[in-house]
């Protein structure tokens, strides 16, 4: 009977202590992921709080360094009547009549700073500019590519496309770089006053064919005595009327 008894206490003993650690380790359990539920927020927040500590100053600075490429050209501290088109902003005026003096209200572009007449500064202004498209203004006022391709004493004569910029103190209306179709009128350097003093000098040694560069018919001239003369004569007329040119196809200086 006494070794029974000490059986079953033995036994309650034995499951009293499974039962304390299987609860033991469930509390642990449920304590690890406590802890890491609220590590979480606070390292997502931390990582918030420095991302956005380290971009602020980039931005900011980024912001503050860049200057627009127009700057280059505006002279500081002048007149904003006398800006350049490229650092103003002007409004149309569709009151304008062609031809005609108009006024245009104009801002200067960020960057850009200018004064009056008594060296206030300013921001808006107005300008005095005749009312007229940019591709129609005078010769003088754009500048175009030129062209070496096209024969300048072809008939009829050619032309070229050619890409035209307005001058920087010239004010207009639309687009200030346009095409034009212009008339063949580069120079090769050829003088026609040479050209036609060698034609009456040495014309009957194809002088005047050699500087022009028209090598086929200086031979020509040179082996036949100009023509026995008439070859010659007919050249002085043809050179002095610019009839003939040189060879490459540009104009006479």
């Amino acid at each position: 009977m006494a070794a029974r008894r000490w059986r079953r206490a033995l036994r309650g003993l034995c499951g009293a202590a499974l039962f304390l650690s299987q609860l033991s380790v469930l509390s642990g359990r449920a304590g690890s992921l406590m802890t890491t539920k609220l590590s979480q927020p606070q390292s997502t927040l931390a990582k918030s709080l420095t991302s956005t500590s380290t971009n602020a100053p980039y931005f900011k600075a980024f912001e503050s360094t860049e200057i627009p490429s127009y700057v280059t050209n505006c002279p500081s501290n002048g007149l904003c009547s006398r800006l350049p088109p490229d650092c103003m902003t002007c409004n149309t005026n569709y009151s304008c009549v062609y031809g005609k003096t108009a006024t245009f209200d104009c801002k200067v572009k960020p960057h850009v700073h200018c004064v009056d007449e008594n060296n206030h500064e300013q921001e808006n202004f107005t300008i005095n500019m005749t009312c007229q498209f940019c591709w129609q203004l005078a010769t003088s006022d754009y500048v175009c590519t030129n062209s070496t391709n096209c024969m300048t004493v072809s008939c009829p004569r050619q032309r070229y496309n050619a890409t035209c910029t307005v001058r920087d103190h010239i004010h207009c209306l639309g687009n200030r770089v346009f095409p034009k179709m212009l008339y063949c009128n580069w120079t090769g350097g050829y003088k026609w006053s040479t050209a036609l003093a060698l034609s009456i000098t040495l014309g009957g040694f194809g002088a005047d064919r050699f500087y022009l560069g028209q090598w086929r018919e200086g031979l020509g001239k040179l082996f036949s005595f100009g023509g026995l003369g008439i070859w010659t004569l007919i050249d002085v007329l043809l050179i002095g009327v610019g009839y003939v040119g040189p060879a490459d196809g540009s104009l006479y200086i």
